[in-house]
């Protein structure tokens, strides 16, 4: 019995819609507790930027249509406008890419196994910044301070691995 089969990718199992349905909604619910996550702690930059862009990837196509359609025009707008009198308060540029991304580059990313690898590589991003954030890993260790900020930080990028590989392994069987 192989992965694909005790998932339940073949025979009538899931298949790969099922696969991608829970990689895009269940990869964006954890990488939206993230960028909370992030937000309310270290409030590191680079960290938001990779999420919004696995977010980009990963939103489920129906609200990402959304985005894209009427309503984000107007979100959009009031995010700009917004912008110039708080600029500090409303980051424009990272709502700005669901919008004004070209359709081919969104849905190149978004349709193919691609990605599903640019989700991946944009995790393990995720990851060494988050190291690089505590000091490193000399400083990992020895400054471990567990509560549950740290846990539910942990546990969320541990799911996006969950959800980018799952979907992985259903696009390549």
């Amino acid at each position: 019995m192989g992965f694909a089969e005790f998932m339940g990718f073949e025979g009538g199992g899931v298949g790969s819609s099922g696969a991608r349905d829970s990689f895009q909604w269940g990869g964006t619910i954890f990488a939206l507790i993230l960028l909370i996550l992030n937000r309310t702690g270290r409030r590191s930059g680079m960290q938001s930027n990779l999420l919004v862009m696995y977010l980009f990837t990963s939103f489920p196509t129906v609200l990402f249509k959304i985005l894209r359609g009427q309503f984000g025009y107007w979100v959009s707008f009031l995010a700009v406008s917004a912008n110039l009198f708080f600029p500090q308060t409303f980051p424009v540029s990272r709502f700005l890419l669901f919008v004004v991304t070209p359709t081919w580059v969104a849905n190149g990313l978004r349709d193919g196994i691609v990605g599903g690898i640019f989700c991946l590589i944009i995790g393990v991003l995720v990851v060494i910044t988050a190291i690089q954030g505590i000091g490193g890993f000399s400083d990992c260790f020895s400054n471990c301070e567990c509560n549950c900020h740290c846990f539910a930080y942990c546990l969320s990028i541990g799911f996006i691995f969950f959800f980018t590989i799952l979907y992985l392994c259903s696009e390549t069987w």
